[in-house]
């Protein structure tokens, strides 16, 4: 889950680049061939059955991915990548609650403070502008972020249930190709031609989420949704170096100090 996290921090700094001038369907179009290219590939190699047992299942895992990666990026494009972060990691919090009926887990009172802590660390990281008594954020990129956040945690609901029956790379395939078709009308209908850097940046956010795909996968399989969900925050975390590296944004007080209670929590 932590290496997960890291790739797609990175995931989401190529993102918010190229984002400022591709259509949002378009970057998520791009993503989806590679990663479902990668998925069936690696499927072949191995000799698993693409088509996986429980096909009402990863359908349905797809459509809630689709869902929730179409908000984030959405919400990546139209807030500053600390906010459409924070608001996507309000996602652990909508996982451990389909957890309850979907996947009968319960909510421990150990799991609360810990989970809370990690919330008020993405908070002081984030500083969202509106908890501070400054203008609000926009609208569209509140609600597609928070629209993504409650469509991961119920795909992380999902994938949890999935890899009882289903191989990761399975499931990743899935998500992968209902993406693809989900995101190739709407690309088309508003393309605009990538230059050749934008298109060494799509490639290597489709190689990037391949593997944050994988790794997540992985870790929903060897521990309970709600928790294995929560190590996600760590992404806050490494999004601060990639702001350090990619847009010069040196990590402020607030910044480490929201860092510190994550890595705590």
């Amino acid at each position: 889950m932590v290496a997960g996290a890291l790739a797609f921090s990175l995931m989401s700094a190529l993102v918010k680049l190229v984002g400022s001038r591709l259509p949002v369907m378009e970057v998520v179009l791009a993503r989806a061939l590679v990663t479902t290219a990668l998925s069936y590939g690696a499927l072949r190699r191995r000799g698993v059955d693409p088509r996986g047992v429980d096909r009402r299942g990863l359908v349905l895992r797809g459509l809630l991915g689709f869902g929730a990666l179409t908000g984030f990026f959405t919400a990546l494009v139209h807030l500053p990548l600390a906010d459409a972060t924070v608001i996507h990691y309000t996602s652990p919090v909508f996982t451990a609650l389909f957890a309850v009926p979907l996947l009968g887990e319960r909510m421990r009172r150990a799991d609360i403070g810990p989970a809370l802590l990690g919330l008020a660390g993405v908070a002081v990281v984030a500083r969202p502008s509106a908890l501070l008594g400054g203008a609000g954020l926009p609208v569209v990129g509140v609600a597609a972020g928070l629209a993504g956040a409650v469509f991961s945690g119920a795909a992380y609901t999902t994938v949890r249930r999935l890899t009882r029956t289903e191989d990761p790379l399975v499931i990743v395939f899935y998500f992968s190709w209902i993406s693809v078709v989900g995101a190739l009308v709407p690309a088309l209908r508003n393309w605009v031609p990538p230059t050749a850097g934008e298109v060494a940046a799509l490639v290597v956010i489709g190689l990037v989420t391949q593997a944050g795909q994988v790794l997540i996968t992985w870790g929903l399989r060897a521990e309970r949704a709600g928790r294995a969900a929560s190590a996600g925050y760590l992404q806050i975390v490494f999004a601060a170096g990639w702001g350090a590296l990619l847009f010069g944004q040196l990590p402020d007080a607030w910044t480490l100090a929201g860092a510190a209670l994550v890595v705590v929590a």
